[in-house]
């Protein structure tokens, strides 16, 4: 329908057309080994650069709250990674769970879990995934538990998600915060006000941390969770933390 037309339009395509184009031209033939390889290389590149900014302006319209405006985004990204690295590479799981996130945004839970389970599949199926991506597999897995009332089941994603991101990123890291004040969100919810206000205590900290090695851009990325926790709002925030 036409709003779907107009969230696909805004979420993706006014920023990849021109990365389009060549893609979807018909291969041109080539008498010469050597300019078939510069083109299959050519090609290549401009897939990767397609699955890059198509993941990049999904994730910012999740950041901003427009769940339906991100699908696009990450469908796509999922499609050219999927051509790019095969349909059961690990580089898809990024995708999946862009679209599992925009999907618990959403309120459909159902669609949400299949990809989790699709992301979980891969991640399992590679001992060696790294712990960026598994973090982050926890994190999105809390988030549907929080929204089908399963709070104890989210803790315990919550609690390897900040388990994960310390061991990748440190404990003073922004990104392990977010996974703080994902865990807060869910103590308040079952009345530990103590436990709650001691998480959220964290996050204040690592914003004075943050603050004082001058890094504004952290700050900026943080601060919708400040707001939050200041406000008393237990909403779920954003994944990308």
């Amino acid at each position: 329908d036409s709003e779907h037309q107009r969230a696909d339009w805004v979420g993706i395509h006014e920023r990849v057309c021109q990365l389009l184009i060549p893609l979807r031209c018909p291969v041109p033939f080539h008498a010469l080994e050597v300019e078939r390889e510069q083109h299959r290389a050519r090609l290549l590149s401009g897939q990767e650069e397609l699955i890059a900014v198509s993941r990049a302006a999904a994730q910012k319209k999740l950041f901003e709250g427009k769940h339906q405006e991100a699908v696009p985004g990450a469908l796509l990204s999922l499609r050219y990674c999927s051509d790019v690295h095969g349909p059961d590479a690990l580089q898809l799981v990024p995708s999946y769970l862009l679209l599992a996130e925009a999907n618990i945004g959403l309120g459909n839970l159902t669609q949400a879990e299949e990809y989790l389970c699709k992301a979980e599949w891969t991640v399992l199926k590679k001992p060696k995934c790294p712990r960026s991506i598994r973090h982050r597999l926890h994190r999105n897995l809390g988030l549907l538990y929080v929204a089908k009332g399963d709070l104890e089941g989210a803790l315990e994603h919550f609690a390897n998600d900040v388990y994960l991101a310390s061991e990748e990123f440190g404990t003073d890291s922004i990104v392990t915060c977010g996974g703080f004040f994902h865990m807060a969100d869910v103590f308040a919810r079952q009345d530990k006000t103590d436990v709650a206000d001691s998480l959220y205590t964290e996050v204040r900290v690592q914003r004075r941390h943050l603050c004082g090695m001058a890094l504004a851009d952290q700050v900026q990325f943080l601060q919708p969770f400040l707001v939050c926790a200041r406000a008393g709002d237990r909403s779920t925030a954003s994944l990308y933390c």
